[in-house]
């Protein structure tokens, strides 16, 4: 039985979610970096070295945010050799798969360039940032990119569009739950989440 496309099931469902209702998010001073709490605690607590690697791709994305750099693959392939202690971050070669072989993201002659083009879409100014961040971490996720480590790729994503409006999270871990590419509420929840979590800051 062949698994149907969630990315071609994701691209629908990117259309149809209303993101222009997203909350408004705050800029607030400078204090708790969430990414770097998690990464200097759980993630340190369980592997060291991938500790490290995250903390240097997140400096490498944030001092992105602060050139106004173009989000787009060869950016995100830039932090992704940080992570995985790679030379090279090529795009995937064939589909991919996740959730245990029950979502395949296909690929196509023209799936690198709407990748591209929906990144392009971070910094549509009609669109709140908390939006904006939600629909790049899930594309992150749906069209997985790379062999490996796409979950951090649309972690490090996600607080690369928030940056870039000076939104820093104090906490990242509430959005580290499982994502569909078939569920436009879910997508619509995690814009709100970030909302509540910018609202939490002190």
């Amino acid at each position: 039985m062949t698994v149907p496309d969630s990315l071609s099931v994701w691209l629908r469902v990117r259309r149809e979610v209303d993101w222009r209702r997203s909350p408004a998010l705050r800029r607030v001073p400078a204090g708790r970096d969430g990414f770097r709490s998690w990464c200097e605690g759980p993630v340190r607590r369980r592997d060291p070295m991938r500790a490290e690697r995250l903390l240097a791709a997140h400096a490498l994305a944030r001092e992105d945010a602060a050139r106004r750099a173009p989000l787009d693959f060869a950016l995100l392939a830039r932090w992704q050799r940080e992570v995985l202690a790679v030379a090279e971050a090529p795009f995937r070669v064939g589909d991919a798969h996740a959730k245990e072989g029950r979502e395949r993201y296909g690929l196509t002659p023209r799936t690198r360039a709407d990748f591209d083009s929906c990144l392009d879409e971070a910094t549509d100014p009609e669109i709140p940032p908390a939006a904006r961040a939600a629909r790049a971490y899930l594309d992150v996720a749906f069209f997985h990119p790379f062999a490996d480590g796409n979950a951090r790729a649309a972690l490090l994503t996600l607080v690369h569009v928030l940056a870039r409006e000076g939104v820093v999270l104090p906490e990242v871990g509430p959005l580290q739950t499982t994502r569909y590419a078939d569920d436009p509420a879910g997508a619509a929840d995690l814009a709100a989440l970030i909302g509540v979590l910018n609202r939490r800051r002190r």
